[in-house]
């Protein structure tokens, strides 16, 4: 369902307390997220497209910083 330019329900987030800037999400989703120069996790998407890829990439994320949550 696209709601606008967004597709609705999916939102990311990310919690750059527990990051430990192992890349795995840019890495799975590079559009959705990047690093910043300490190597933490930045949110440059928090209503991605590619749906798949971001929970691909909130699975992967070995620290647990990154989740997801979706609606309708």
């Amino acid at each position: 369902m696209v709601k606008g330019d967004l597709v609705a329900g999916v939102h990311v987030h990310a919690d750059r307390d527990v990051c430990i800037g192992a890349g795995l999400c840019v890495l799975t989703a590079g559009a959705v997220f990047d690093q910043d120069d300490d190597g933490i996790v930045v949110v440059l998407d928090e209503h991605p497209a590619d749906a798949a890829a971001a929970r691909d990439a909130v699975a992967n994320c070995p620290s647990g910083a990154l989740s997801l949550t979706e609606e309708g």
